[in-house]
């Protein structure tokens, strides 16, 4: 980057006055959390009473005011905590480079030496000749210059005085020009910090906001960022955020959102308000693009957002956002119940073809909401959590996708799950939550990743598997909890259960079984494994595999009168008519912490 030409001087950024920029930064925090409380004040008792009092077309016109006023204070809370963290930051870097300048202007009052207006500073005689013993003559030294010292004749030794005073000089002149740069910097930023004229906040203003918010973490790269623990344990990282005084926290808040929402082992609260807001700057950022892929992606975000207003304060149970994020195929993990205060806890890691568009936000999060109102029925204390924290593979791909996608993205996915899941155990206010994960379709091998890193995932007492692939291991006890604390749904018409393992699929892909006697004996050699082996090892629903069987509805066949469907494939946590309500109970009582009431069947 190239700075203007500055005027700035030793003499002022001397007496540059940092507190009054941190006084200015309080003003606008004052402002920013006014917002905010206008804000939580309209959705937490103005909308809940209007809807709960009133109805007809004059309470909906109030309703969509309201929620325009509630977005435009959302629009001033963050741009105003911008603005705050700016000159916060600014402030702070401007005091480094004060300390820089200070100390050399102290070392050249020690040695007497005399800093001018324009950087150079003057030193006094020194030293002795080497032939006449008289003192050096003093001079001035100037950046990037050495007066003072002269040629090397072995004669003349230079003034000891000349190389102290040079780096004097030098330090003054870094300070001085760092602070400017500095300052230009933060001026660039703040002048991009503007309001929208009028009384409502249109939707590309979200969009300048987005931008806004990356530039104010640029520009303040250095004053919070590299203080999150990111490679901390979630209970440092929960320690960590408890001791921010209430100002650090709004200012992470307000700048990082992104960060502090989905760092694992802090509360689920701040989760949600710092996602809330991301959500708001990831919808701004995607609006400004025409990619087919950031339209798929706006639209499941639109609909988390509606989904959220929808039963902010009103919700049952409600609804917490813990995650949200745009790499990948998207990232979204939506809580239905508080986790840190709910006895039981219950993670649902979705699998084949799920990213972070219509299709999750409608379907993924019902299945984890119809979970958490089915287990509520057996313990109010109950939450559940839809998890989009991986990269499931996507059709159309079909088998060849597990083909491609082989483990690593169960691998990647079941590490970050760990974390995840960790994250819960040191947040939860009980004693000994009760903790269940629950793996679906390509989620089951995540799920059974997750169990092998370190001692297994953290505080997990129960894993439901469904609709599974196979979960990379040969045996319920491998994963961690006990065979008896593992649960398998695996529908009859769910042709994902009985994926071929691989060696089979690839001796249907080169025809061995079609050679006869000497193929079908070569084929054994390969594969040397019974019928119970999946794509992804051995079948979760077999005896050879050791968990508890429960029973599921059949399910539609794949291919019927009607045509193709696989509806056995997602089903098994539907509740009402003509659903598989069966298995949706019997999920709810494993999450419940009722499994000695599950209807079980018999293994494969």
């Amino acid at each position: 980057m190239t700075v203007p030409s500055s005027t700035l001087t030793w003499a002022q950024l001397r007496d540059l006055k940092c507190a009054e920029l941190e006084e200015a930064a309080d003003g606008w925090g004052k402002a920013s959390n006014r917002a905010d409380a206008g804000r939580d004040r309209i959705e937490k008792q103005l909308l809940t009473g209007l809807r709960e009092t009133q109805q007809g077309a004059a309470a909906d016109a109030a309703v969509r005011r309201l929620r325009q006023m509630g977005r435009n204070l959302q629009c001033v809370y963050t741009e105003c905590g911008l603005v705050r963290t700016a000159l916060n930051s600014l402030a702070h870097e401007m005091r480094a480079q004060q300390k820089v300048l200070r100390n050399a202007l102290d070392d050249a009052e020690s040695l007497k030496f005399t800093v001018h207006a324009d950087g150079s500073v003057t030193y006094p005689e020194g030293g002795e000749g080497l032939i006449d013993g008289k003192p050096l003559p003093g001079g001035t030294a100037r950046v990037n210059t050495m007066p003072g010292l002269l040629p090397p004749s072995g004669l003349v030794a230079p003034n000891p005085n000349a190389a102290k005073a040079q780096d004097i000089a030098d330090r003054v002149t870094k300070a001085v020009r760092t602070a400017a740069e500095i300052d230009w910097r933060f001026t660039r930023v703040l002048r991009r910090l503007k309001a929208e004229e009028g009384l409502k906040v249109p939707d590309r203003t979200w969009t300048d906001a987005a931008g806004d918010a990356a530039a104010v973490r640029d520009a303040a790269r250095g004053y919070l960022k590299s203080r999150i623990p990111h490679d901390a344990p979630p209970a440092a990282r929960g320690e960590w955020w408890a001791h921010l005084t209430d100002e650090q926290r709004e200012e992470y808040l307000a700048v990082y959102p992104d960060q502090i929402g989905n760092l694992d082992g802090i509360p689920a609260t701040v989760r949600d308000t710092a996602n809330r807001d991301n959500l708001q700057l990831l919808i701004g950022k995607l609006e400004g693009r025409d990619d087919e892929t950031s339209h798929v992606r706006l639209a499941g975000l639109r609909e988390i957002d509606r989904q959220l207003r929808a039963v902010r304060g009103t919700g049952d149970p409600p609804m917490y956002l813990l995650g949200i994020g745009d790499e990948g195929n998207g990232r979204a993990i939506v809580a239905f119940g508080n986790p840190d205060t709910s006895r039981n806890v219950a993670t649902y890691v979705p699998g084949l073809n799920t990213a972070l568009d219509t299709g999750f936000a409608e379907g993924d999060l019902k299945r984890v909401r119809d979970t958490a109102i089915g287990a509520r029925y057996y313990d109010s204390s109950t939450a559940a959590i839809a998890w989009l924290g991986y990269d499931a593979p996507q059709l159309p791909d079909g088998l060849r996708t597990f083909a491609v996608a082989g483990d690593g993205r169960a691998e990647q996915g079941g590490e970050r799950l760990n974390g995840f899941v960790g994250g819960l155990s040191a947040t939860n206010e009980n004693s000994d939550p009760h903790v269940t994960v629950i793996g679906h379709s390509y989620g089951s091998r995540t799920v059974g990743a997750a169990t092998q890193f370190g001692d297994g995932i953290p505080g997990a007492d129960d894993i439901v598997l469904v609709g599974s692939p196979g979960a990379g291991v040969d045996h319920a006890q491998d994963l961690g909890v006990g065979k008896g604390h593992v649960f398998v749904g695996a529908a009859d018409h769910d042709v994902v259960t009985k994926t071929p393992s691989r060696l089979q699929a690839a001796a249907g892909f080169f025809g061995l079984t079609a050679l006869g006697p000497p193929g079908a004996h070569l084929f054994g050699e390969m594969a040397d494994q019974g019928a119970d082996d999946l794509w992804f090892g051995r079948d979760p629903a077999s005896k050879e595999f050791g968990a508890q069987r429960f029973q599921v509805a059949d399910g539609p066949s794949l291919i019927s009168g009607e045509g193709i469907s696989v509806d056995a494939h997602t089903q098994y946590f539907d509740f009402g008519p003509d659903r598989d309500t069966v298995s949706a109970n019997n999920i709810a009582l494993v999450v419940a912490g009722r499994s000695d009431k599950v209807k079980t069947e018999e293994s494969r």
